[in-house]
């Protein structure tokens, strides 16, 4: 009586061998990739090390500058003087300056 063999599906002795590679495979993948993580992070960190340590080296080498003065008051609020002629154009429309008002307002903010 010759061997028969089975077509199809692997039959159970099959189904272990292929699961034990499969397993294996992902063993050995993931065994590599957790050690190229690892070596990488190893990496970054000697990096940040080397980087403090120059900071370090920097700060301490170079001499304190004396803070810079603060500038004028003037100079920190800047007039709008767009705004403030449209402003004062609504209150000579308005009736509320006269001509020669609204002149004199509009020098003063020229500097004129």
């Amino acid at each position: 009586m010759p061997l028969m063999r089975r077509g199809g599906r692997p039959g159970l002795l099959g189904m272990a061998a292929r699961t034990a590679v499969v397993a294996g495979t992902a063993t050995a993948v993931s065994g590599a990739v957790a050690q190229r993580q690892h070596t990488r992070a190893a990496e970054q960190q000697a990096l940040q090390h080397q980087q403090q340590a120059a900071y370090a080296q920097q700060a301490a080498a170079a001499p304190m500058a004396p803070p810079a003065p603060a500038p004028a008051a003037a100079a920190a609020v800047p007039i709008d003087l767009v705004a403030r002629l449209q402003q004062l154009a609504e209150l000579q429309q308005q009736g509320l300056l006269s001509a020669d008002e609204f002149a004199l307002a509009k020098r003063q903010l020229l500097g004129s």
